[in-house]
C-alpha cells in the first residue's frame, strides 16, 4: 500500500487520531510499579503489540512506541543505560509491525520523554549531554522504522530545546508537546503563550506542537486554546488525560467516560487541535468513542472557557488566563464597596 508521508497526512487530513495511554494500560496488563515498561519490548512483546493493535482497531492513526523512558538517563535507574539502541529499535519494530498489518495508513511516533534530570544552570545536566542523549534515542528509533519523533511531557525550555536539537540529527519530522498543570503552566513555569513563542523560534521547526497529560480534559483543552492563539500557524496536538485520577481500592482510576472523551475530542478540534488523542487513563474503548465522535462531526465555533467547564469540568483561574491576585483584589474591593 502506498501511503502519504506523515507530514503529507498532517497537511491534508482534517484531523488525525493519536493513541491513548501506555503506562496505565500496561498496569492492567501486569506491569508492576517501579519496573521499566521499556523492558517489555523484550520481555513481553506480545503485550506491547497487543496494546498497539487494540488502539489501531479502535481507530488510531498514530501509535507511539513504548519508549517514553528510553533514554540513557532514565534507563540508568534500571541498569539498562547501555541498551538504549536495542530497546528503541525493538519498540519501534513492535509498533511498526502492527501499523503495517492494516490496510490504511497508520503512523508510528517514536516517543521521547524527559531525561528525569534537571538541566544547567539549576541542575547538573549540560546542554551538550542532553543533546547527545536525545540524539542517541532518536537515531535508534529511526533505525527501527518510526515515521515521526514524538517529544512529549516536557516541562522546561532548556530540555525542550535540547530534545529538539538532538532529535533533529535523525532527520525525521518532529512533534513536541509539554505538560501543563492546574496553574496553566508547566512544572518549570512555562505558559501556553510562552511555549508558542519558544517553538516558533526553534532552529528546527516541529511539524506539530501541543500539550499532553496535565490534569484532565478540561484543563488540556483550555491549554490548547492558549497554544492555538499564540501559534495560529501551527498544527496543534491535544493529548489529554481521561478525566481526573482517583485512588480506588488500591488502584488509580480515571474518571473520564467514553462519552466525556468523545465530547473532549470534538471540543479540542474546535479549539484548534489537528492531532487529538488521549494520555493517562485513556483505553482503546475511550479511543473508539473519540473516533466515532470525530467522524460524525463538522468543526464548530471556537469554544469559550465557560463551554469547556460546562461540558468537561472546571478549569483553574490561571489556566483561563486570569490573574488570580488581581481577581482577588477586585473581589475584595467589591466587598468593601458593598
Amino acid at each position: 500500500m502506498t501511503r502519504p508521508s506523515f507530514t503529507e497526512a498532517l497537511a491534508t487530513r482534517p484531523w488525525l487520531l493519536a493513541d491513548g495511554a501506555t503506562g496505565t494500560n500496561y498496569f492492567q496488563m501486569g506491569l508492576v510499579s517501579g519496573d521499566a515498561p521499556e523492558m517489555w519490548n523484550f520481555e513481553h512483546p506480545d503485550r506491547v503489540r497487543s496494546l498497539h493493535r487494540r488502539f489501531i482497531e479502535a481507530g488510531a492513526d498514530i501509535v507511539l512506541t513504548n519508549t517514553f523512558g528510553g533514554n540513557r538517563h532514565r534507563l540508568k535507574l534500571h541498569d539498562a543505560q547501555g541498551k538504549v539502541r536495542e530497546i528503541n529499535i525493538a519498540a519501534a519494530k513492535n509498533a511498526r509491525a502492527e501499523a503495517d498489518a492494516v490496510d490504511r495508513p497508520v503512523y508510528v511516533g517514536g516517543s521521547i520523554g524527559p531525561t528525569g534530570e534537571i538541566m544547567q544552570p539549576v541542575g547538573a545536566l549540560s546542554h551538550d549531554e542532553a543533546v547527545d542523549s536525545f540524539a542517541e534515542q532518536a537515531m535508534a528509533l529511526k533505525e527501527g522504522g518510526v515515521d515521526v519523533l514524538w517529544i512529549e511531557t516536557m516541562s522546561s525550555e532548556e530540555e525542550l530545546r535540547a530534545a529538539v536539537e538532538g532529535a533533529a540529527k535523525a532527520g525525521l519530522p518532529i512533534v513536541t508537546t509539554m505538560s501543563f498543570d492546574t496553574n496553566g503552566r508547566t512544572m518549570m513555569g512555562i505558559t501556553p503563550k510562552a511555549f508558542g513563542a519558544i517553538t516558533a523560534a526553534l532552529p528546527t521547526q516541529p511539524v506539530a506542537i501541543g500539550a499532553n497529560c496535565g490534569v484532565g480534559a478540561s484543563e488540556l483543552v483550555a491549554t490548547v486554546l492558549g497554544i492555538s492563539a499564540a501559534r495560529p500557524d501551527a498544527a496543534v496536538v491535544a493529548k489529554g488525560n481521561c478525566g481526573i485520577p482517583q485512588y480506588v481500592d488500591g488502584h488509580i482510576h480515571y474518571t473520564g467516560t467514553p462519552e466525556l472523551m468523545a465530547d473532549y475530542a470534538r471540543i479540542a478540534l474546535d479549539a484548534g487541535a489537528k492531532i487529538i488523542g488521549g494520555c493517562c487513563g485513556t483505553s482503546p474503548e475511550h479511543l473508539a468513542s473519540m473516533r466515532k465522535s470525530l467522524e460524525t462531526y463538522t468543526r464548530g465555533e471556537r469554544p469559550t472557557v465557560e463551554l469547556i467547564e460546562e461540558r468537561l469540568g472546571p478549569v483553574s483561574p490561571l489556566a483561563k488566563g486570569v490573574d488570580t491576585a488581581a481577581a482577588g483584589a477586585a473581589a475584595r474591593g467589591v466587598r468593601r464597596r458593598g
